[in-house]
């Protein structure tokens, strides 16, 4: 199926979830630490990016469409270095609280000749306060009716309970957009979703075993039979995706990439032009192509990146201007 890239100029998408800062940390390997037999990293660069559910909107912004980022981060430096990051990127934090006492989730690699040596987190997984999530609620409530479509970015990480997300799924079916996950097995199941991505790793959380490529038609019989959602887009690395559509079977998408460099942040690719699709009023298949082609271009580069139009435009064969 040829699929033509639509113009998401003042498509608007609501995101809710986990707001991350990630630290990229660049160096050279010299020499083996005395102390232990570990390299010696010693720094040349260091670069901050907003992460989590905050590359979802980078990657809208990339993609040409707007987004609305609701979620918190702490009352400390790297929640105030995060949001003077999405300042500086032109996004809008206006629904991202901050939480006196909370640790902001900051992802910290250490990269050594285009290498990872080590990541180290700093966060704080326990779930928000009450009146926390009643803000929450308040401000998904006011943006709905003004965003073409809802994506989850469930990082477990404290925003997001089976209890919120209930609240959530009931919202959006009244508000009747669409309603795309990025999930985490431990939040099972999603009510209202309209599609659900979830990687190998996170099906078979849901599905309860690891499972073969031959065995996608079984799992998404059972994640149909115990949810209420319209489609599943299994995303599955260097094997492209699946989605499958309840009562309809399952499609495979052979992955679009040229060479898989980093997977950091794919999924974030993934659900920010699947749900540029739908909110545009594109098919399901169609959206899952176009999310498809966006995320063989992000596995190509290293970081946390993002997909721009003129890429997505060549990797679907439509030039590059």
């Amino acid at each position: 199926m040829r699929v033509t890239l639509p113009d998401w100029k003042g498509t608007r998408l609501l995101i809710l979830g986990d707001m991350m800062l990630d630290r990229f940390v660049q160096g050279a390997v010299r020499r083996i630490s005395p102390e232990a037999p570990i390299p010696v990293v010693e720094v040349t660069s260091e670069k901050r990016v907003p992460g989590g559910a905050a590359n979802v909107a980078n990657n809208v912004r990339a993609l040409g469409g707007e987004a609305l980022l609701v979620g918190v981060v702490g009352d400390d430096r790297y929640g105030e270095s995060f949001l003077d990051l999405l300042e500086q990127s032109g996004l809008d934090g206006s629904g991202i609280l901050t939480v006196p006492g909370r640790t902001t989730t900051v992802k910290s690699r250490i990269i050594a000749q285009h290498q990872q040596v080590v990541r180290v987190d700093r966060e704080n997984r326990e779930p928000v306060a009450r009146e926390v999530w009643d803000r929450l609620e308040a401000a998904v409530r006011e943006a709905l009716p003004h965003c073409g479509a809802l994506v989850v970015s469930d990082y477990a990480k404290g925003v997001l309970t089976p209890a919120f997300l209930a609240v959530v799924g009931k919202m959006v079916r009244e508000a009747k957009v669409a309603y795309v996950v990025d999930p985490k097995p431990i939040h099972f199941p999603y009510p209202g979703a309209t599609v659900v991505t979830p990687n190998r790793q996170e099906a078979a959380g849901f599905y309860g075993r690891p499972f073969a490529t031959v065995e996608l038609v079984h799992v998404a019989a059972d994640l149909f039979d115990r949810t209420d959602w319209d489609a599943v887009l299994f995303t599955l690395g260097d094997e492209g995706m699946a989605l499958a559509r309840r009562d309809e079977g399952i499609e495979l998408l052979p992955t679009k990439a040229r060479e898989v460099y980093d997977v950091t942040g794919a999924g974030d690719t993934v659900v920010a032009a699947l749900a540029l699709g739908l909110a545009s009023g594109r098919p399901l298949m169609e959206a899952a192509l176009l999310a498809n082609a966006a995320a063989g271009v992000v596995v190509g580069k290293a970081g946390t990146a993002t997909c721009s139009v003129a890429e997505l435009r060549e990797a679907l064969g439509q030039g590059g201007s």
